[in-house]
Parts: C-alpha cells; structure tokens; sequence
C-alpha cells in the first residue's frame, strides 16, 4: 500500500482491514505536509459519499417505522421540486430520479473557492439543480446525483421531526459506539482532533466537475513544482446529507460491517434494502449494481462486495464489506486526485484486493461511487 501511495504523490493513506484470520492495519506518509505525522485507524477525516450509506439507512428505518413508505412522491415531504410528484423516494435512493446533480455546476465550484467557509443550505444546493431541466424521466435510467441525497435529508427530517444531525446520532452512530463519527453543524469547518488534513491540486472543480487536470498541471504536481491546496477546512455543508460527516477508519469499518450484516435494520427490511440493487448499465448487468445507498460488484469467483465510495476536495475512500468471506474494507487518503487524475483511494484499491484475495484474478475491481 505505502508503495502505491508513493507513486500517487498522497501524503498520507490509512488501510483498515478485518477478517477472520485477524485485523490489519497498514499506515503510510503523514497527516499534514511538512510534517511526519503518520495517520492511524483513529484519525479524522471527511468521508464525503459514504454519508449516503448513513442517510440512506435512515431512510430505510424511517419506513421500517411506518413513517414513510418508499413508494411515496417527493413532493408529499419537499415542496417545488421539478416533476416532484413523480418522482419516490425509493427513486431518490437509487439514483433514478433524473434530477440534475448540483455538483456538476461550475458556479457551485467557483463558490466554494471564493469562499470557502460559506455555510450553505440544502435549499441553496437544490436551487441550483432545478435551474436546470432533468436529465431523464423518472425510473428510466441510472445518473448519479447528490441532488437525491439533498433531498433524502430534508425528507428524513420531516418524516422522523428532528435534525438529521441528531437522528445519525441516536439512531445509527450511538448504537453502535460509533463515537468518532457525526455530521457536523452547518457553521462549523473544523474537524475534531486527531483529523488529517486534505489536499488537492488546483480548484474545487477538478474534484466535483472536470475530474482530469490539464498536461501542464500534471507535470508540475509530478516534478514538485506545484503544491497541492490544503482543503481541510472548507465548509462541506454544501454536501451535508449526501456528503457531510466526519469519521474514522476504524468506525467506518465497524460502520459497514453492521450495516451489511444486518445489526442496523430489522430482518424484513434488511432484505428490502439487499434486494433493491439494480445495474447501473442495463446491457452490463453483471457489473456495477447500485440500490439504496449501497453499490455491489463480484470481482471474482469467491469476491464480491457492498460498498460505496466517497470523494471531495482534500479526500478520496473506500467502504467495502464481503458478506460471503466476512471480509470488511475501509481505505483512505488525504490528496484527491492523482497527478494523472486518479481517485486515490480507488487508485489504491487493486493492489490492497490482490494482497486480500491472493491468487484470484479479480476482474473488474470495483468503481466507487463518489461525490461526482
């Protein structure tokens, strides 16, 4: 691991794995630039699109609860939002909504390197989806949009009648002693002690929108003439319920486990949440599959996983737990984007799947959905 680091020029990389042999750890470079302080299982960071396990999950216990049912329209919990009444909830979860992602906007970007510790609301974020026209009717095809995510907090806060916040914690976070993880406060940029700081080459656009860097920035990244931006402390309420906690590696590995194991939902709807894969590409149905809030691939023979990925500036994870093996996966990094334009987390995730699943030929490795 710490040699693929290396050539993907990230300062600092954290490897949690648990298996039934026993729990591993592999650590590699610092938590900050010009110094050496290496990263750990306890070390903060943002997670960015591993949120949406989080909030789908929520989602999914406010229908176990009667409070919402996930044929039920957008428009019964959010008013004005485009062709509202069509679309569900469960259309929201598996990202067949159609509805435009906001973070695909230029202006979005441009806001947060002007100033970036904007507090933002999801009203704002969702102001910015609806200027433009849907990509596609509702249920009739897959994009991936953290405009569904936007919509799926405000939705758990009505149906379940307190913040989102408070709902991660009491029902997810505390009963697990997840005690390193929660959703921070619109206002607050900070990360708690012990945090890893984020980096990324150039604006916040590379990250959200363009996710290539022109020849003349990889060349300068490569030779050490230009240093990547520390985005540590931009505000990430922009992406709150689709993106905005804070955790650990090892809380999140503890996090998924449960999450695919069956701990956080009852049986019924534990089933429900399993069964609502569907491919993302309806002529590669044995490829990426994507349901509520979870993604799922088999990579090989005896490998397959539930995972998500999780990416905006300054970070790039992985979540991954192989319910057949009883394998589960957390990989983190603190730079983005390689030189070559590579989500590094990811980047790494085939030679930390070769040393899980030795001898296997794992084809194709798994694509994380992230925050694009």
């Amino acid at each position: 691991m710490a040699a693929a680091a290396k050539k993907l020029l990230v300062p600092g990389a954290v490897v949690v794995l648990r298996t039934p042999q026993g729990n591993f750890e592999a650590r590699a470079g610092t938590t900050k630039l010009g110094t050496q302080t290496p990263p750990d299982a306890d070390t903060h960071v943002r997670i960015a699109s591993n949120t949406k396990t989080m909030t789908s999950a929520l989602i999914v216990l406010l229908a176990q609860d009667g409070k919402l049912r996930f044929d039920d329209p957008v428009s019964t919990y959010v008013p004005d939002v485009p062709n509202g009444k069509n679309i569900t909830i469960a259309e929201l979860l598996k990202m067949r909504s159609g509805l435009y992602n906001y973070t695909n906007a230029p202006e979005l970007a441009a806001a947060l390197d002007a100033d970036p510790t904007k507090v933002w609301t999801p009203q704002e974020v969702l102001a910015i989806a609806f200027r433009r026209p849907p990509q596609f009717q509702p249920g009739t095809s897959y994009d991936y949009s953290n405009t569904n995510y936007a919509l799926l907090g405000l939705i758990a806060e009505k149906a379940g009648g307190r913040p989102l916040a408070q709902q991660f914690q009491d029902r997810l976070f505390g009963p697990l002693g997840l005690r390193q993880t929660s959703l921070p406060a619109a206002e607050d940029n900070s990360i708690p002690d012990r945090y890893s700081h984020g980096y990324m080459y150039g604006g916040s656009s590379y990250a959200l929108v363009d996710k290539q860097y022109p020849a003349d920035l990889q060349t300068a990244a490569r030779n050490g003439t230009l240093q990547p931006v520390d985005y540590t402390n931009q505000n990430s309420s922009y992406a709150t319920a689709a993106g905005g906690v804070l955790s650990t590696a090892g809380n999140l590995a503890t996090w998924i486990r449960a999450l695919v194991s069956g701990t956080v939902l009852n049986a019924e709807y534990q089933q429900r949440w399993l069964h609502s894969l569907q491919p993302e590409d309806p002529d590669t149905p044995d490829g990426q599959q994507y349901g509520y809030g979870i993604a799922y691939q088999r990579f090989g023979p005896n490998a397959s996983m539930y995972y998500h990925g999780g990416e905006l500036p300054g970070f790039n994870s992985f979540i991954g737990h192989d319910a057949d093996n009883n394998v589960t996966l957390v990989i983190w990094t603190n730079l983005t984007l390689s030189p070559d334009g590579r989500t590094t987390a990811n980047a790494l995730l085939p030679a930390v799947l070769d040393e899980i699943y030795a001898g296997l030929s794992l084809s194709p490795t798994p694509s994380p959905t992230t925050t694009r």
